[in-house]
């Protein structure tokens, strides 16, 4: 017997049937909408990504993007990480419409409306996929966690504060001045 209120599982399809201007993830299955993230969310966003970016450049390791950029981890798993980073290495899950496979590092900046959605369900995830680096940002209490993958799970390096430096275990020698993200420049 079928339930009368049966869930849809959603797909990877049926991901691509939505209209463009819709911000949402299949996160298990279901269907997550988000809105449109804050002015400080995307000034720190663009901060990480300019001294990421920057320094992978000049490094020649990879490539660095930010949302809107599908990660397809299983046709039931479709991210929109705000930060990723993919080495070279690996750049064959690189497709010009998408990711196909977990990219290196991925940074999730809070949103002030599911910070469950990035710090467990989302956490859990790029763990199951093998994410080797997973950056939590936190806005309202200017802190960064670090999560690096050890085996089959996260393990936390750290929480970095905004008076701290903040070294990837994935970058070696890249270094991020948590007071240069957290400024405000209004």
């Amino acid at each position: 017997m079928r339930a009368l209120h049966e869930k849809k599982k959603y797909t990877y399809q049926d991901y691509c049937q939505l209209p463009d201007e819709v911000r949402a993830e299949v996160l298990d299955g279901e269907l997550l909408m988000s809105p449109s993230p804050f002015r400080k969310h995307q000034k720190i966003s663009w901060k990480i990504e300019f001294a990421i970016g920057k320094w992978v450049e000049e490094n020649r390791l990879g490539e660095v993007y930010d949302a809107p950029f599908d990660v397809v981890l299983s046709q039931y798993d479709v991210v929109q990480p705000d930060l990723l980073y993919i080495s070279y290495e690996r750049k064959s899950i690189l497709t010009e419409a998408n990711v196909q496979g977990a990219p290196d590092l991925v940074i999730e900046i809070l949103s002030s409306g599911d910070k469950k959605r990035d710090t467990v369900k989302k956490k859990a995830i790029y763990e199951k996929y093998g994410v080797k680096e997973y950056w939590i940002v936190d806005p309202d209490t200017e802190t960064i966690s670090v999560f690096i993958l050890e085996g089959d799970n996260f393990q936390e390096k750290g929480i970095y504060k905004r008076n701290q430096v903040l070294e990837s275990t994935l970058l070696p020698g890249f270094s991020l001045v948590l007071e240069d993200v957290f400024q405000s420049n209004d």
